[in-house]
């Protein structure tokens, strides 16, 4: 059985007085809660994460890094300086990215490199779009983006990452893919995975990412491909980022 993961994505929000009180609320409920749980917040919070959650159930990691291990890229944030924070987890090819900052498949798939090759956890980002969907190119957009990460890695490596499935259009839209939606892209994905090592599909945890809340994340935990979740808006709040949790 793999364990379920649940990590929250808090995006571009949090303050440091707002992130104390969320943190402290999200372990102060975790009881006894099974699943595997982390944050993966704005990289100047890491610190107050660092101090906050050490000690405690709760990983944390960062949202984006650099592919480059270090140099004259003014803004970028290398592997290596992620893991001075204590940083366990890093989301690469997140759906904002790809489409705001025009990263393709090759960047995400080096940019999962880097994050390995310094001890951490790509969570690797796969989706389509509302138009990719509606023309019946799901499988072969989602299935081209793992891939890329896939042929970048050796057969040990891939089973040191977890993939989060995003349907774009999803995300924030009031629409959501049914539970049986997810499930076929997931068991795609998984597949996938089979495919190119059959161990690592396994152990790989696959994320569902396309709005999550505790009002549907029971149906769709259930489901055998589906391991956790890669959660929004819900993750700003203690309370529904712990029903969530406790969902899985």
């Amino acid at each position: 059985m793999r364990a379920k993961l649940i990590v929250g994505n808090w995006k571009m929000n949090g303050s440091r007085a707002a992130n104390e009180a969320l943190l402290k609320g999200i372990v102060a409920g975790l009881d006894n809660a099974r699943a595997v749980c982390a944050v993966c917040v704005p990289t100047p919070f890491l610190q107050q994460c660092e101090d906050v959650l050490t000690g405690t159930p709760v990983a944390w990691g960062a949202q984006d890094v650099s592919m480059h291990a270090f140099g004259a890229y003014t803004g970028e944030v290398c592997a290596k300086m992620l893991t001075e924070f204590g940083c366990r987890y890093v989301i690469v090819g997140h759906s904002e990215r790809r489409a705001y900052h025009r990263e393709d498949s090759a960047l995400v798939a080096k940019k999962a490199q880097a994050v390995l090759a310094e001890g951490m956890i790509p969570i690797v980002c796969v989706g389509e779009t509302l138009e990719q969907r509606e023309a019946g190119e799901t499988a072969q957009v989602v299935g081209a983006q793992l891939d890329a990460v896939l042929e970048a890695l050796d057969a040990a490596s891939v089973g040191r990452i977890v993939v989060a499935y995003e349907p774009v259009w999803a995300i924030g839209s009031g629409r959501n893919a049914t539970p049986a939606m997810a499930q076929e892209v997931h068991a795609q994905l998984r597949a996938q995975l089979k495919a190119r090592n059959a161990e690592a599909a396994e152990v790989v945890p696959i994320l569902y990412g396309g709005s999550m809340k505790p009002e549907n994340a029971k149906e769709l935990l259930s489901q055998p491909d589906i391991d956790g979740g890669l959660i929004g808006g819900a993750a700003l709040k203690a309370e529904d980022f712990l029903a969530i949790i406790h969902a899985a």
